[in-house]
């Protein structure tokens, strides 16, 4: 069994990766209104990721004999001044989430929690891919500008994405 501060740490986690999904919800949201459906559908798929995030801290907890206790969440911007401003904003954001992971991994360091280790392991790596996958978007964002077409291009592509469960 993990320790009670660890567990306390890990649920509070799992309630965080429900945040980041209300975050993209809310983005998705803009980008709906906004008549931006590929941007939409690359936010939906990102909060089903936030979600199965959150169910494997979520399964994490009760394999390791902890109690899983879901809290009150915030409510995240809904209203944004462009599509790069929302990208900009879940970046920011993907780092917050990376400093959360981090500062799970060094308290499972000072427990010597050699299970959580092994489990947090694949969300460091999972924050590496979030962060860059946001610093490239927003690198196109750049680039294209104002750019309608470019815009367009940008929908397409984002629009493709599917969501798979990654073990």
């Amino acid at each position: 069994m993990a320790s009670e501060k660890m567990l306390q740490a890990l649920n509070d986690q799992m309630n965080f990766e429900y945040v980041s999904a209300n975050y993209y919800l809310a983005m998705a949201a803009y980008c709906a209104d906004e008549d931006f459906e590929g941007i939409e559908n690359f936010f939906m798929v990102q909060a089903d990721e936030e979600r199965f995030h959150a169910r494997k801290f979520y399964d994490y907890i009760n394999d390791r004999d902890g109690r899983v206790k879901i809290s009150q969440m915030e409510e995240p911007k809904n209203e944004f001044s462009s599509i790069k401003e929302a990208f900009e904003t879940v970046l920011d954001h993907e780092k917050k989430v990376t400093s959360r992971i981090n500062d799970l991994m060094k308290l499972a360091h000072e427990e010597s929690d050699y299970a959580t280790i092994s489990f947090l392991n694949w969300f460091v790596d999972e924050q590496v891919e979030e962060e860059a996958s946001m610093k490239t978007i927003i690198a196109k964002l750049n680039r294209i500008g104002e750019s309608a077409q470019g815009l367009f291009m940008l929908n397409k592509e984002l629009g493709a994405r599917t969501f798979t469960p990654a073990e």
